[in-house]
C-alpha cells in the first residue's frame, strides 16, 4: 500500500455509481468527494498551490487569500496546514456553516461577507474584499481560482483521463458550471483528444455564466454572478439551466434511493434528464458529482430551511 506523505494524495478517482435503476437512463455519477477535503475542489487546490510554489509567488511570510462559496476553501485550508502556511477565505452567508467550521478547524481565518455587491451578487462583493486584503498588505497572495489557468489545468490532466479511461466509449458528458475549472478542463481535454464526445454543460437558474439574467440563488457551488475570466463558452455543446427547487428534489430522490449529494450533484443530474428527454442517446453518459451531502445537511436537506426559502412545494421530491 503507498503512503500518504500529504493529505491532497488521496483520491477516490474512479467511483461511480450506476444510476439507471434509479433514473432509467444509462448514466454514470462520478462521485469526487472521497478524498481528505471532501470535494472534487481538492484538484484544483493542489495544482494552484503547487504552480504558485513552483513559481516562487508564494513565498515565507505570504498570506494566501481566495474567494470560495465553500469547498475549496476546505480544501485549501488542508492543504496550506499540511504546509504550515497561513490562510484566509472570503466566503459568504450562503457557505454551509459545516465548511465554515471545517476551515476554521485547520487554522484559516475566515471573512463572512454578509450583504452583496453593487450588482446584486456576492461574488462581486468577495472579490471587492480579497482585493482590499491585497491593496492593504502585500504579504496577501491571491490564486484566483475565476481566472487562475491551473484550475481548468488539474481537470485537464486528471478528471478528463479519468472518466474516458473509466468509459472510452461515453457519448455524453455533463458538467456543473461554477468556476467553470471542471467543465473547461474536461472539454478542452475531450477537443484536444478529438473525441467524439458531447459536452453538457449544467448551470443554475439565475446564474449570469451563459449570458442569462441574474436572480437569487441559495445553494452554493454552481453559478455565478460574474463570469469567471477561464470561462469560454465554446467549449460547451450546449447548456441546461436548471431551477433551485429542482435541484433540491433531485438530492432528495438520490437520497431515497440511498444516495447523500450536494446541491451540485442534484443540478447536474436535474439538467442531464432534462436535456436527454430531449436528446435521447444511443451510448453512455456520465455525470460529474463535486461533493457529498453531509455538509448540506442544515440545507438542502433540512425542511425548516427549505420552507422558509421556497414557496414550492416541489423541492420535496
Amino acid at each position: 500500500m503507498p503512503l500518504i506523505t500529504e493529505p491532497h494524495q488521496f483520491n477516490v478517482g474512479d467511483l461511480y455509481v450506476d444510476l439507471l435503476g434509479i433514473v432509467g437512463q444509462p448514466l454514470y455519477l462520478k462521485c469526487e468527494g472521497f478524498n481528505f477535503a471532501g470535494s472534487i475542489k481538492l484538484k484544483a487546490a493542489a495544482e494552484m498551490v503547487a504552480a504558485a510554489e513552483r513559481s516562487g509567488a508564494l513565498g515565507p511570510d505570504s498570506v494566501l487569500v481566495e474567494s470560495s462559496s465553500g469547498n475549496l476553501g476546505v480544501a485549501l485550508s488542508m492543504i496550506l496546514a499540511g504546509r504550515g502556511r497561513r490562510f484566509e477565505c472570503v466566503t459568504d452567508s450562503r457557505c454551509n456553516p459545516a465548511a465554515v467550521r471545517l476551515m476554521e478547524s485547520y487554522g484559516a481565518v475566515v471573512h463572512l461577507i454578509t450583504e452583496p455587491g453593487a450588482d446584486g451578487g456576492f461574488l462581486t462583493a468577495r472579490l471587492d474584499h480579497v482585493r482590499a486584503l491585497c491593496a492593504r498588505d502585500d504579504r496577501y497572495v491571491w490564486l484566483n481560482q475565476y481566472a487562475n489557468p491551473d484550475n481548468w489545468g488539474a481537470h485537464y490532466r486528471t478528471t478528463g483521463p479519468e472518466i474516458l479511461k473509466q468509459f472510452p466509449d461515453v457519448e455524453v458528458l455533463f458538467v456543473g458550471a461554477g468556476t467553470t475549472g471542471t467543465l473547461m478542463g474536461c472539454a478542452r481535454y475531450i477537443r484536444d483528444e478529438q473525441l467524439p464526445v458531447k459536452v453538457i454543460a449544467v448551470d443554475a437558474v439565475g446564474s449570469v455564466t451563459f449570458g442569462l439574467p441574474p436572480s437569487r440563488r441559495l445553494i452554493p457551488g454552481l453559478g455565478t454572478s460574474t463570469p469567471p475570466a477561464i470561462f469560454d463558452a465554446s467549449f460547451a455543446d450546449e447548456v441546461v439551466h436548471v431551477s433551485e427547487p429542482d435541484s433540491i428534489a433531485m438530492c432528495r430522490r438520490l437520497a431515497g434511493h440511498g444516495f447523500l449529494f450536494g446541491g451540485s450533484t442534484g443540478t447536474v443530474l436535474a439538467g442531464a434528464l432534462d436535456w436527454l428527454s430531449r436528446n435521447p442517446m444511443s451510448g453512455t453518459g456520465v455525470l460529474i458529482a463535486p461533493d457529498l451531502g453531509e455538509r448540506y445537511l442544515d440545507s438542502i436537506y433540512d425542511d425548516g430551511w427549505l420552507a422558509s426559502n421556497y414557496e414550492t412545494e416541489g423541492a420535496r421530491g
